[in-house]
């Protein structure tokens, strides 16, 4: 926000140095970037937040320095004089699109001279970069920059009809601007319009067909509300951005619509004559009331450190603009200002005590009790995970939310939705939002490849953002690694992250095929039944896709399934007092037949006794096994909670398991 010196001065008394207010104001919050001499004026750069939409015009700015200086804020009157025919009879407004446009207010001035600005404008005007065009258009921009309220004057003989129609957007709906440049407007965005045609981009730039010129006798001076989500969405998607825009975008005061368009007029009477028309044409929903804020002055104590006086607590939020309801020794409930919208709670008005009263008066070594935040459950299970990848060799990447689409498209195992397409790139071309973090490790992978950092070892949690129709996206909270390793060594990283939360359930392992992965290395991981991630070794296609040169195997689990089944409180028991006993089993399937079905059936079926199966060895030959076979080698632990685990009902159990094996999978036992 530029901010001529001169201008400040208008609306609050400053006779101090042009230093101590960029200090002062500085210190309050408004960080002071340069100040520059523009002629006999200053052009005071300040760095205005977000939060801080009031701040964007030189009133808002005067408040501040009032408050800080206890100086009286000068506001303009804004009451024009009037004529007797009525607005309503000039022109019409019709609101289509309440949503986009909650509140639009028209006024209509009718015999205006066209001419140059008075020369005081024109240096104002300067001083903040803003180039003089005539009276009136100097007029609304002069009203902009002094309240922060966009506006905008269309030549009222311009509009079919002379009505205004307030609508959304039609598809493929063309708009030239008033820079002369034609945009493809899309549902969503608010259009300005009379009968015919659109006229302006509501809340970003007016319209050529109906600006105001030499011709121009009559105006109508619109002064509206926009909705914030949908000025941003529409100037970053046409690339168009202005002041109003930029504005309108962070929300601004609901009460000062009517005071900048009473405000224009009276400055347009002033330099161009006319006569403004009565009343005023006022559609939409009216500002709604602000709820009341209760501040506890212990509260104020316990976060500062430091007694502020009631008085001075009272004085400041006054000064503020805040409305005092209630006030006694222990508290002090206001309401809120319109145009700040910023304050809501109670920690918001403490942070504005402390501001004006300054930060500087709180001495550096003051007690302000502190209580450590608890962890999360989420904090603990994700700590876990971390030291245990860590512990295995793996180090933590930090990869952008945003890929190219190449990469996007590579592998999106959760949705087969399209991703989420931002249109300004967060990099060079990555402009989808990820549906799964395998590509981004993937492309980490390639870069220190490139760079000769090998091993490659990588984890990352992060979210994915998987789209869903008519909803906004669903956040997903996903592990991924990528290793060197191969397809067995990393399915055993996974189980062992399960071990390392104590978790009591046994993973579930089934065949996945996916052109990103290589066929039989592959596998779909569940729990229960419910898929809850992928792990494979990258397929000779994928490693050209992604210009790997060494051999690669990835893995993607679903962080919330592994929160529900950590037990993170480690739990003691009585050590068996019976000894365990073991028997190896060497199964002939066919090769179809994977070890993880296997793996079930013998869990299922072996009943409590079993306490630990080990998988220890694949087999193939086809002379001794025959075409299509090959052999399981696994070892079982048996172990009684009840007595000494007999050989006889060791080889019960080994028995029903066989059984099953064999009407599961058609398993035999291989003889030799």
């Amino acid at each position: 926000m530029i901010v001529s010196w001169n201008w400040l001065k208008d609306y609050v008394p400053l006779d101090v140095p042009v230093t101590d207010v960029e200090r002062k104001l500085m210190l309050a919050g408004l960080n002071h970037e340069d100040t520059n001499p523009v002629g006999d004026d200053l052009a005071i750069d300040l760095e205005v937040t977000s939060n801080r939409p009031d701040c964007l015009g030189h009133i808002g700015i005067a408040r501040e320095a009032a408050v800080l200086f206890g100086q009286p804020l000068k506001m303009p009157a804004a009451n024009p004089p009037t004529a007797t025919a009525a607005v309503a009879g000039l022109t019409r407004v019709t609101l289509q699109a309440p949503a986009l446009c909650p509140r639009y207010t028209a006024r209509v001035i009718r015999g205006v001279k066209i001419k140059a600005s008075p020369q005081w404008m024109v240096d104002r005007l300067a001083t903040i970069g803003i180039a003089a065009i005539n009276n009136v258009v100097d007029v609304t921009n002069y009203v902009l920059m002094e309240c922060g309220q966009p506006l905008h004057a269309f030549d009222l003989h311009r509009l079919d009809g002379r009505e205004i129609i307030v609508r959304d957007a039609r598809q493929g709906e063309k708009f030239l601007a008033i820079n002369h440049k034609t945009y493809e407007l899309e549902p969503g965005m608010c259009v300005i319009s009379d009968r015919s045609h659109a006229v302006g981009l509501g809340g970003v730039m007016g319209g050529a067909n109906t600006e105001v010129g030499p011709a121009t006798a009559d105006v109508l001076i619109e002064a509206a509300q926009f909705d914030p989500i949908s000025i941003r969405s529409t100037a970053r998607k046409l690339n168009l951005h202005s002041d109003s825009s930029y504005r309108f975008e962070r929300g601004l005061d609901p009460e000062g619509v009517d005071w900048a368009s009473r405000r224009a007029c009276e400055l347009i009477l002033e330099l161009a004559g006319g006569e403004l028309a009565a009343g005023v044409i006022d559609v939409g929903r009216p500002p709604a009331p602000r709820d009341s804020i209760v501040l506890r002055l212990s509260q104020l104590e316990r976060v500062l450190g430091i007694t502020v006086p009631v008085d001075r607590v009272r004085k400041i939020l006054a000064a503020l603009g805040n409305e005092e309801r209630t006030a006694d020794a222990a508290r002090v409930e206001v309401i809120p200002p319109s145009w700040r919208r910023d304050l809501a709670r109670e920690i918001d008005l403490i942070e504005e005590v402390a501001r004006i009263h300054g930060y500087d008066a709180i001495p550096e070594d003051v007690h302000v009790p502190m209580a450590a935040s608890a962890r999360t459950h989420r904090d603990r299970v994700l700590g876990r995970l971390r030291t245990a990848l860590v512990g295995a060799g793996l180090d933590e990447a930090m990869t952008s939310s945003a890929v190219e689409e190449a990469a996007s498209e590579a592998f999106s195992p959760w949705t087969d939705a399209p991703a989420l397409r931002s249109p300004i790139p967060v990099l060079r071309r990555a402009d989808r939002l990820r549906r799964s973090l395998i590509p981004s490790l993937l492309l980490a992978r390639r870069t220190n490849e490139a760079v000769g950092n090998p091993p490659v070892e990588l984890f990352e949690v992060a979210r994915v953002y998987l789209p869903r129709p008519k909803e906004l996206p669903q956040e997903e909270l996903m592990l991924s690694l990528t290793s060197g390793d191969d397809f067995l060594r990393v399915k055993g990283l996974i189980e062992g992250l399960f071990s390392a939360l104590n978790a009591p359930v046994a993973l579930e392992v089934r065949a996945y095929q996916h052109p990103l992965l290589q066929a039989g290395r592959a596998a779909e991981l569940s729990l229960g039944g419910e898929r809850i991630g992928f792990l494979g070794e990258v397929s000779a296609a994928g490693l050209k896709e992604f210009e790997l040169r060494g051999a690669a195997t990835v893995a993607e689990v679903h962080v919330a399934v592994l929160e529900q089944v950590a037990r993170l409180i480690p739990q003691a028991g009585d050590l068996p007092p019976y000894p365990a006993v073991s028997r190896d089993l060497n199964l002939v399937v066919e090769e179809a037949v994977s070890w993880g079905a296997v793996e079930q059936t013998v869990r299922a079926s072996a009943g409590p006794e079993l306490e630990q199966i080990k998988y220890l060895d694949t087999y193939r030959d086809q002379q001794r096994l025959g075409q299509g076979k090959k052999s399981l080698l696994f070892s079982m632990v048996l172990r009684s909670r009840e007595g000494t685990l007999t050989s006889g009902a060791a080889d019960q159990v080994r028995d029903a398991v066989l059984a099953q094996c064999a009407k599961q999978h058609g398993a035999k036992l291989r003889a030799s």
